[in-house]
């Protein structure tokens, strides 16, 4: 069976430095049939000047989609470029994720219709974050756990995540206890099933809004794919200081209606107000 072609959408919010490195990783793509919109919530001009440079000479389509910004307004943004995806399935990730290079090969070889598959992240320290440089990416190196230890401190659950292959890595994915939720830095689904849900409930903030979008698929009758020991992202550090107790609360309580009232449509997603 052919393998699908993929919509990669990359979040971003005014972080070009860590935005570059990401789309390093994504140039030396072992599986090349992609493309990328880079869904911006309001960055600056720093952030298109970057994107129009790597437009000039890049082996696969990038868009930016772009709106003013007007606080986070992250999930609308991701909406938008839901609708704007020109192929019939999506891959999600953010733009502090720099993907291995058989990490869209990875979703596209799992992609299975009537699932959304599940992937996790290397959760990298400040230090090796700024040290992984352009020459890192490309030559993969900043994926051996060796190089990784060399430059600083590395959890033993990432070494095993970045030193898992083949069949070990199955292993891991069937008996990990980790439950198979959607992250927004690494899951992917078909267009047609977030369509079917209305897409991301644009009222939620920072705080689980990924995972309330994956718990109304599975309302609506998608299985899920655990895939986090295969698909491999390293995660690069910084603050969040968009992180509030008010935001993580209403956000809560959305996710309990869901859960409760079994709910697979959102009201205020990609077509407000319908159902």
């Amino acid at each position: 069976m052919a393998l699908p072609k993929i919509t990669v959408i990359i979040a971003t919010y005014n972080k070009t430095d860590w935005l570059e490195k990401v789309l390093y990783g994504y140039s030396v793509q072992t599986y090349k049939d992609f493309d990328i919109i880079i869904a911006d919530d309001g960055s600056t001009e720093e952030t298109k000047e970057l994107i129009d440079r790597f437009k000039q000479d890049y082996p696969v389509e990038i868009t930016h989609a772009w709106h003013e910004d007007k606080g986070y307004r992250r999930q609308k943004i991701l909406n938008e470029a839901i609708v704007m995806a020109k192929h019939d399935y999506i891959l999600f990730t953010d733009g502090d994720c720099i993907p291995r290079e058989d990490f869209v090969e990875t979703h596209a070889k799992h992609a299975e219709k009537g699932y959304f598959l599940s992937g996790g992240y290397c959760k990298l320290p400040m230090d090796i974050s700024e040290t992984i440089a352009e020459d890192d990416i490309k030559s993969k190196r900043c994926f051996e756990v060796k190089w990784l230890k060399d430059q600083g401190e590395l959890s033993g659950k990432n070494k095993l995540k970045l030193s898992a292959k083949n069949g070990l890595a199955n292993f891991l994915d069937v008996v990990t206890p980790t439950g198979a939720t959607f992250n927004n830095c690494n899951s992917s689904a078909w267009k047609s099933d977030l369509i079917a849900i209305n897409g991301y409930d644009e009222r939620m903030q920072y705080g689980g809004p990924d995972r309330e979008l994956g718990e109304r698929l599975v309302n609506n009758g998608i299985k899920t794919k655990q895939i986090r020991y295969k698909a491999i992202c390293l995660h690069l550090d910084h603050a969040r200081g968009y992180k509030t107790q008010e935001s993580l609360d209403r956000n809560l309580a959305i996710r309990a209606k869901v859960k409760k009232e079994n709910l697979k449509w959102t009201e205020h997603g990609i077509k407000k107000g319908e159902s």
